[in-house]
């Protein structure tokens, strides 16, 4: 078994700076990079910087404790009471759970813990949706697993196309993309009319070397999902590089820092003056700093 040093704990914390979702869980940490999507990935940095993992290839996965994994259960306890709906968590922001070098059994562990935690939604992201139906449980479909959505990743046009087909070959209550990092165009129907996703998140690469991305990227994918009726989450631009304010405007950072704070999320989130935040079914949607719900 690999030992690791922490510098800090293990993360155990409800809250999250990750606008869309209300706490992560990691069954395990570590993962390998699959795409150009991973060049900068945060959570190796991040992983690498407090000693949870070294991030590399062939180190075996972090496995967590059996106190880590009991706080969704308590989360469940009070999700209903606290948010007035289900509560979402994000798994896994540290590692993938379709990756084919995490431990079996963790995974299925986590279908387990899933099981028995109904009042929360799992928000299940990866990067390899080609294993995800070899991966999920024997009987997974929308009616029995009605809490979890699943989502790819895809920073470009070539990896949507790549990565979408794969989400097609099984059920689920959602089925979402995050469009992060942007780092190229991307368009749901240039590969014609198939299933489209229930839900896009869009969001800028952040931290040490992020790439630039452009303001109209964002603002077609926005107006797509407008047009096609899906729900679109404008997380953040990443970097002040990139925020239309800047760009287009002409502020300064500083300035455009004031207009659109690091609180809508890095670099800002603003697109044409508002903050669009939807959730699919029942969305939530932030306009002008003002909360609505649909």
């Amino acid at each position: 078994m690999m030992q690791v040093r922490l510098l800090s704990p293990l993360p155990m914390a409800e809250t999250t700076k990750i606008e869309w979702t209300d706490a992560t869980f990691n069954a395990w940490i570590g993962c390998t990079k699959v795409s150009s999507g991973c060049d900068n990935c945060y959570a190796e940095s991040l992983a690498i910087r407090r000693r949870w993992h070294d991030w590399k290839p062939d180190s075996p996965r972090k496995t967590m404790s059996d106190q880590y994994w009991r706080q969704p259960l308590r989360w469940n306890e009070r999700a209903l009471e606290t948010y007035g709906r289900p509560m979402r968590v994000f798994c896994s922001s540290l590692a993938d759970v379709f990756d084919p070098q995490a431990p079996g059994d963790q995974r299925e562990r986590l279908w387990e813990l899933i099981r028995a935690t109904p009042n929360l939604n799992w928000l299940l992201l990866t990067k390899r949706p080609r294993l995800a139906a070899a991966m999920l449980p024997d009987d997974f479909s929308s009616v029995r697993w009605p809490n979890v959505w699943v989502g790819m990743t895809a920073e470009d046009q070539p990896n949507y196309d790549l990565r979408w087909k794969h989400m097609l070959e099984f059920d689920a209550a959602v089925r979402f993309v995050s469009y992060e990092p942007m780092i190229g165009p991307l368009e749901l129907t240039q590969t014609g009319d198939p299933p489209l996703p229930d839900w896009v998140i869009w969001g800028g690469e952040s931290g040490r070397g992020a790439r630039d991305c452009r303001p109209r990227w964002a603002r077609e994918i926005t107006a797509e999902c407008i047009d096609l009726g899906i729900a679109v989450f404008g997380k953040q631009w990443g970097t002040y590089r990139s925020n239309p304010l800047v760009i287009e405007a002409g502020m300064s950072h500083r300035e455009a820092g004031e207009v659109d704070p690091p609180s809508h999320g890095k670099g800002g989130a603003l697109l044409d003056g508002r903050l669009l935040r939807e959730f699919p079914a029942r969305a939530e949607v932030i306009h002008s700093g003002q909360q609505v719900l649909l």
